[in-house]
């Protein structure tokens, strides 16, 4: 996913993208293990409310469930509203049987920024 993709759907309200890529195991997958379709289904649920909560906007979530993976982007203010996203027990009771890697991405405006101050 490129920030080209994302910037399709609207500009960052803050400047601050965070791409978000989760991966799972077979065996904690919640189409087939009772604990984690609970907390899944528990999460999406109360996704939105949480990360509005801090501030946070979730531009979109994906699930390709053929290779156990769901990618994220969200929009937030600033690294402390994001991590206290992170933070709250529903996305932690959900990081227990994912791996979930974040990459902070800018646009194209952002990059020509740094590109033009990087002399």
């Amino acid at each position: 996913m490129t920030t080209r993709f994302i910037y399709r759907f609207g500009k960052s309200n803050y400047g601050m993208i965070y791409i978000g890529i989760g991966r799972h195991s077979p065996e904690s997958c919640p189409m087939f293990n009772e604990k984690f379709r609970k907390v899944t289904l528990d999460t999406i649920d109360k996704i939105e409310g949480l990360a509005k909560k801090h501030g946070v906007k979730v531009i979109g979530v994906w699930n390709v469930p053929s290779e156990h993976l769901t990618y994220f982007v969200c929009d937030a203010p600033s690294q402390e509203a994001f991590l206290k996203f992170g933070m709250e027990p529903e996305a932690i009771a959900w990081n227990a049987f994912n791996t979930t890697e974040w990459k902070l991405a800018f646009g194209p405006e952002e990059v020509k920024k740094m590109i033009k101050q990087a002399k």
